[in-house]
């Protein structure tokens, strides 16, 4: 069954008041392994879904990022997505491993310790793509958040000639050969069924994922009248200052505890 939890193994959390497992769960029949991040204190938290960036070993899930958001006072879960870190399968990019994103979200779901029907998603990069799709998918998800993040898959093919064979390889061929395989992965086709409110992130210097994303996703949510929010940053790229990632953080979760 989506989403069941298979077994969780303690992991050492650098900070006392978080606890951390690395916990292996269902998903569409494969066991797929993730990081789970909970408050020590005993209390009742939002859910919080963490959908990393990258692909294999570029842009893993970061003990210190996770635990971060889990002492803004949520429980996080991070899935490392099939194929990654002992879990099974073979790895997508915004294609099946959505399902990897979508049975994560029901163990926050399913989580003692969180709130009944306040789960929401955020992601980085590559999560960004992963974290609406799972807008479209999950109607009940209270907010998304994108930081740096893909909207577009046929704009990456485009601006990330670095990028090209590996999508080719992994989505079958290029965006000319196989038009459906892209609008399928990319969901500013699909944003008619997102609920949730959408906060957008990005540096207008990101050379890693244009601000043309960020765009693009703000002019078609306010085309449809979607609730959007958008904090444009003019001198940053793709990572942002130490001091400014962290304030960023701060405000960010806080906006999502309002929605």
């Amino acid at each position: 069954m989506n989403g069941q939890l298979i077994s969780k193994t303690i992991f050492p959390s650098p900070n006392p008041k978080v606890r951390l497992w690395i916990v292996t769960y269902s998903s569409n029949g494969l066991k797929i392994k993730g990081l789970l991040a909970e408050p020590v204190e005993t209390g009742m938290y939002d859910g919080f879904l963490y959908l990393r960036g990258g692909i294999k070993s570029v842009g893993m899930v970061r003990v210190g990022r996770i635990t971060q958001f889990a002492s803004e006072g949520f429980v996080v879960m991070a899935p490392f997505y099939r194929g990654n870190q002992g879990g099974e399968g073979n790895e997508d990019f915004a294609g099946e491993d959505r399902q990897d994103a979508i049975s994560a979200k029901e163990i926050l779901k399913n989580h003692p310790q969180v709130h009944a029907g306040r789960i929401h998603v955020f992601g980085f990069s590559r999560g960004g793509v992963m974290a609406l799709l799972t807008g479209v998918h999950c109607k009940e998800v209270k907010s998304i958040v994108t930081w740096g993040g893909v909207s577009d898959m046929f704009l990456t093919y485009v601006e990330r000639e670095d990028l090209r064979r590996m999508m080719k390889r992994v989505i079958g061929g290029s965006p000319t050969k196989f038009p459906d395989r892209y609008v399928w992965r990319t969901p500013l086709y699909h944003l008619e069924q997102v609920q949730a409110p959408v906060l957008i992130i990005h540096g207008v210097k990101d050379k890693n994922v244009s601000v043309e994303h960020a765009y693009r996703l703000e002019k078609r949510l306010n085309e449809l009248n979607k609730p959007v929010e958008s904090w444009y940053f003019h001198d940053y790229t793709h990572y942002f200052p130490p001091a400014i990632n962290r304030e960023t953080l701060h405000r960010l979760c806080s906006w999502m505890k309002k929605q």
